[in-house]
């Protein structure tokens, strides 16, 4: 049992072997290693890389490993225990498992009778004998071993002394820990506690605690387990993987280390959690909702015009953790049931002098008002709402403008996807670019076009893609309507958002994605000044 004197935990990210299991996720070689880079610089203590054994992608994803220096993190090789009737030493898995650099070994066995005897179709004796077997062969050849019960908690209801059987057949073959699988996802947090609580009083090696989150209980069953005696937590980070996805590695951190008292992270890299989890979320193509905890953009905003006073005056009031504490910011958003509270706070973040009744503070509320009235919304959009005070007051010079731009939509021949072109013509300071860029619709054509057009004055904005569009039509009647275009942009290590409006949604698109680019750049500059003073 984990003593207090030791509240260290083990992480362990299985982001590229679970999370690569997910619907809708496929890693290339390229983004398993910069996953891998990500989480070490995280702090993360053992990444499962996968199964060497597999199939070729991984088999390649090894071999690159090899040369690929680590300041903190070890790796793990993924596989299963050899099969029955079959000795460890015999198993082409195991084999590609001791062919890898790695320092640990992850192997799954059966601890459900259930599932030895109906799926493995063998007997609870040749299960306890390949479980021991595996763990010694790997063991003994310098791997450290992980035994990863699988069906763990829903063995341990149907047998509770032959699930334990199998954790002591691996503990004798010589691994250094358990990982208790909660595979099915369907155990509930305080069987959880107790369970793991049992089998720390009857092991004398290290236990994990796996969960998944098909009950929407992963992150509850995982810090469970940790109070029931468990040092280590499995899970992904962004808490994607099959069906329903594994324990949220990113929520369960935070909870751990911050309301917990837990030491997960080494010192200052908690801070670290927002940026990290938009980067392995840009790599892996997965789309956040912005509600995740903690690190969602939604966490920290507030709407109601009461409670933004009331976090304004303290924030603790409608804020469970300082945003800053792990990498996130705090949003005021625009919204009708928001005041004029919430403009100055803007306004502040620009200039600090002004007043909440000054004649600027009116001209930028006037604007807004204006605006609105025209049919933009600024809820979700505070981009654009920080670019437009900046404009009113006077404190914005432009990077670039569009000097002449044109879109042609067509139906693709047979055999090419894309079904639009788009040529743009920008100005820098005087200097012209023009650029010509196909897409699937005109406005991807559209933001491509600019984006080349841009590159070659602004290089970091290679690093800006749009992760999110929506249209919305604001006024009923004829195809001349206005409509109200918002996309979501990211660099990599942020998400924000703008909006346009206008009648043409060619052009409502085109004013919101230049308020992104603007952003984008903005931003740099600000990073590039606070760097040099610092």
């Amino acid at each position: 049992m984990m003593t207090e004197a030791s509240k260290k935990i083990t992480i362990f990210d299985s982001t590229l072997r679970d999370g690569a299991q997910a619907e809708g996720i496929s890693f290339s070689v390229k983004d398993k290693l910069d996953i891998v880079k990500i989480l070490d610089k995280m702090g993360i203590d053992i990444i499962e890389a996968g199964n060497p054994g597999s199939n070729p992608k991984d088999i390649a994803f090894f071999e690159e490993l090899k040369t690929l220096p680590l300041s903190h993190a070890a790796l793990c090789a993924f596989g299963s225990t050899c099969h029955p009737g079959k000795k460890a030493e015999d198993d082409a898995n195991l084999q590609a498992i001791l062919k890898t650099n790695t320092k640990y070994a992850a192997i799954f066995g059966k601890a459900s009778v259930f599932h030895v005897q109906s799926i493995l179709n063998t007997t609870r004796e040749e299960n306890l004998r390949m479980i021991e077997d595996s763990c010694q062969f790997l063991s003994q050849n310098g791997k450290k071993v992980i035994f990863d019960a699988e069906h763990f908690f829903d063995g341990y209801a149907l047998d509770a002394d032959y699930a334990l059987a199998t954790l002591k057949a691996a503990e004798k073959g010589g691994a250094v820990a358990v990982s208790l699988c909660d595979t099915n996802g369907g155990t509930l947090p305080s069987k959880i506690q107790k369970i793991v609580g049992h089998v720390c009083n009857s092991l004398q090696i290290e236990v994990a605690i796996h969960a998944h989150n098909d009950s929407g209980l992963g992150v509850a069953a995982s810090l469970s387990g940790v109070e029931g005696g468990a040092s280590q937590v499995q899970g992904t980070f962004l808490g994607y993987g099959e069906r329903c996805g594994n324990a949220n590695l990113a929520t369960v951190i935070a909870d751990l280390q911050l309301k917990m008292g837990y030491q997960c992270l080494p010192e200052n890299k908690i801070e670290k959690l927002t940026p990290t989890a938009i980067k392995i979320a840009e790599i892996s193509n997965y789309a956040l909702t912005g509600r995740e905890p903690y690190i969602g953009k939604s966490a920290f905003a507030h709407k109601g015009g009461m409670h933004i006073d009331a976090v304004l005056k303290a924030p603790h009031s409608f804020e469970h953790i300082d945003p800053q504490s792990v990498g996130n910011q705090r949003r005021i958003l625009m919204s009708e049931v928001a005041g004029r509270g919430t403009i100055i706070q803007l306004i502040h973040e620009i200039d600090p002098g002004i007043e909440k009744h000054s004649k600027e503070a009116t001209r930028v509320m006037d604007r807004i008002k204006e605006l609105e009235y025209q049919g933009y919304q600024f809820e979700g959009a505070e981009s654009s709402v920080k670019l437009l005070i900046r404009k009113e007051l006077g404190k914005f010079k432009p990077f670039f403008e569009i000097e002449d731009f044109k879109t042609i939509g067509e139906k693709p021949a047979a055999g090419h996807a894309l079904s639009a072109s788009a040529i743009v013509k920008v100005s820098v300071e005087g200097q012209e670019a023009i650029n010509a860029a196909e897409g699937d619709g005109p406005v991807n054509a559209l933001d491509k076009a600019l984006r080349a057009a841009l590159e070659g004055f602004y290089p970091s904005i290679k690093s800006l893609r749009l992760t999110d569009f929506k249209v919305r039509v604001i006024d009923q009647g004829a195809t001349a309507s206005k409509v109200r275009v918002l996309i979501e942009s990211s660099d990599g290590d942020d998400i924000w958002s703008n909006v346009g409006v206008s009648t043409d949604v060619i052009e409502a698109s085109l004013i919101a994605l230049v308020d992104s680019i603007e952003y984008k750049l903005l931003k740099d500059m600000e990073k590039k000044i606070k760097d040099y003073y610092l």
